[in-house]
Parts: C-alpha cells; structure tokens; sequence
C-alpha cells in the first residue's frame, strides 16, 4: 500500500509541475519532502526537532541523523531556499535525510524572512545558528570541529556570505578555523543591481548595494568552495557562481564550479529527493567534494603534528644522542 501511495503522490508531483524538469517550482518542497520519505527508505531521524537559538518564533532548528555507535560525526548546516521570504526547516527533511545518510550530523534551521527582517538579518540569523552547533552540536553526536555549510538559492547566499565576509561569524562568536568547506547550490553571488522584486525587499535597505554582494568579499583565505549551477538556470543565472569562482581562482583560493547541462534553478535542490537523484548527481559530487577536502585536512594536520614532534625539545634530544 505504501508502495502504491508513493506512486501516485510521485505522479501527482509531475503532474503538478508539468514534466520532471520543472517538479518543484510546481510543488511546494513539503510535497517533494513527503515523496522522499515514502519511495526514499532513509534510516535518518530527527533527533531534536524545534530547539530556539534566538528569541523570534522563526530562530529555531532541527537536527537529524541516522543510528550510529561510530562516535562524533562531522556536521552539515543546510540552508533552505525561498527569495529570503518563505521556507522553513519542516520541508526540507529530503534534504537533512539525503547528508545523514552519508555520515553526517545534518542541522536545518528556519531564520527570520522579509518582511520580519532585511539583509543582514537573515545572515546574523544563520551566523547564530553556526554558534549553538559550536555549542550543543555534541551533545546530538555531532562534532563542532568539523562543520561544513550547504545550501541553495537564497540559502546559498546566506552560506556564501557566512563563509566570504568573516565579520559574521565573528560576532556570533563561531571558531571559523572549524568551518571545513561551503557548498553553493545555485547560488546568488553577483545579482546588483538588483532587478527582481524578491532581491529589491530583501537587499534595498543595505546602506551599500556591494555589502550584500558574495562577490565583493571574495578572498583567497576563504573556506573550500563547491559551486554547483544549473546551466539552464533563470532564477539565478549560471555567471553568478562563474564570477565568483573566476575571483577566488584569481586570488589564489580554493574552489570548484561545475554546471550541469540543461539543469534549471530548482532541479539541484530536486535532486537531494531520493526519485530524483539520478537526474542531477548533486548529492553524489557534493559527498565526493566534503570527503576529498576532509581527507586532504586530515593529511596536513598529520604531517602538522608530525613536525610539530619533530621539533619538540626531547625529539631534539634523542637526535643529539644518536636515539
């Protein structure tokens, strides 16, 4: 029976959107979360579901994971979408289930919207959120030095913000040595000036157009940076993650754009959707890319802690006396 009611919410899903390609701009996320949950078999759970970090009915987060005994785990932030004016953590279960299933601890907060708040208030929001992972992240089996930020469209830019212009974090009091890499999903990086009614409310009230702009801070000291765009992309067209990738090569930072051909604005988030995975291999080359760049971490930070042996005062020693 399932089966069978995963099946025709599936179909109803199509026929909402008018064919696979334009699925959720056709339904809302809650309707592609619950197709994931019935055709997608995750393990992952909620393990706190609702926690505040602030004071605004919307400063609140949930955290999933699947059953583990392996330790701490590694920590994903996943920033929902929406023009900086809808959404919520509540739909977007697809998306927490599809990263917990590759080993990682997966917080996904809502944060204040227009028109409660206006830019920056909705990077503060995220940069709040990044400080209670610091501080209770552990105690749900996350570890606090491993945190990797993702997210998509409007959520994007809010993580490319966290990462680019570090006075954020800063100020919510986030260590950002242990802020590990940021993945961009179809992300607004270069979009002033602004020319859509969603930018206008959000962005306007900035006493500088550039402040709000992932571009403007562009630094080669910035964390790794996976930028993922769809090449048929009219929501937040291709050259934002392009010019931004084109900066960072140019100061000598480390990032990697891949566009994926014919892929609109929403079908990289579609994608995390367990019947839709294969369409856009997102999840896949998002897990490769964390992987890679924790793997190439852990290598310095042995070789690191190797000289640092080397160079104490009894290995210094031991060499005088032949040991």
């Amino acid at each position: 029976m399932v089966k069978y009611l995963g099946l025709g919410l599936l179909m109803l899903l199509l026929l909402l959107a008018g064919g696979i390609g334009g699925v959720y701009l056709g339904a809302p996320a809650k309707l592609l979360d619950l197709s994931d949950q019935l055709l997608g078999g995750s393990p992952a759970e909620l393990v706190a579901e609702g926690h505040q970090y602030g004071t605004s009915p919307r400063q609140r987060l949930d955290v999933w994971a699947t059953p583990s005994n392996a330790g701490t785990r590694p920590v994903i932030v996943f920033v929902h979408g929406g023009g900086w004016n809808s959404g919520g953590r509540s739909q977007y279960g697809f998306a927490a289930r599809a990263f917990a299933d590759q080993g990682y601890v997966v917080v996904v907060p809502s944060y204040r919207l227009v028109p409660e708040t206006h830019f920056p208030g909705f990077i503060e929001d995220c940069a709040k959120v990044m400080r209670w992972v610091q501080d209770h992240i552990d105690e749900v089996g996350g570890d606090s030095k491993r945190v990797m930020l993702i997210g998509h469209s409007a959520g994007a830019h809010i993580a490319l913000m966290l990462a680019l212009d570090p006075r954020y974090l800063a100020k919510a009091g986030f260590d950002t040595q242990n802020l590990r890499a940021v993945i961009s999903l179809a992300g607004p990086a270069d979009f002033y000036p602004f020319t859509t009614a969603a930018t206008t409310a959000a962005m306007a009230s900035a006493p500088d157009p550039q402040l709000t702009q992932p571009l403007h801070f562009a630094r080669a000291g910035a964390p790794p940076l996976l930028l993922l765009h769809g090449s048929a992309d009219t929501v937040v067209k291709p050259r934002n993650s392009e010019a931004l990738s084109a900066a960072i090569k140019k100061l000598g930072g480390d990032v990697t754009l891949k566009l994926y051909p014919g892929a609109s604005h929403n079908d990289l988030v579609m994608a995390l959707a367990a019947p839709f995975r294969d369409r856009v291999p997102v999840l896949a080359d998002s897990a490769a890319f964390l992987l890679a760049h924790e793997q190439k971490r852990q290598e310095r930070e042995r070789v690191e802690q190797g000289r640092r042996v080397s160079d104490s005062p009894d290995a210094r020693t031991d060499r005088v006396l032949g040991n």
